[in-house]
């Protein structure tokens, strides 16, 4: 992304790396920074699942596009216990 646009790439980061690095829901990881409801882990989840299929798509040869979304639908597959979990608002330990 720097090649195309150097704030852009910055922007990336940031938005992918370190929002969820500091919001995060108490319970779901061993230390919270700042603690979220669970809407917003969850949503910060799917942005980085949306943004990387969008991206590869834009990316990369359609063969490794295909894999990319695969990927991205085994994980909102794999992650439902988890959403489940967050969205029921539940404070400290998972229990799951």
């Amino acid at each position: 992304m720097a090649s195309y646009s150097v704030p852009l790439a910055v922007v990336s980061v940031v938005v992918l790396i370190g929002l969820p690095t500091v919001f995060q829901t108490t319970g779901d990881k061993p230390h919270v920074v700042v603690a979220v409801p669970g809407v917003v882990t969850v949503g910060l989840v799917v942005m980085q699942l949306v943004a990387a299929v969008v991206a590869s798509w834009f990316a990369w040869p359609v063969v490794v596009a295909c894999v990319v979304s695969v990927l991205a639908v085994a994980c909102v597959v794999t992650e439902q216990p988890r959403w489940r979990w967050l969205l029921r608002g539940s404070g400290g330990a998972r229990q799951d």
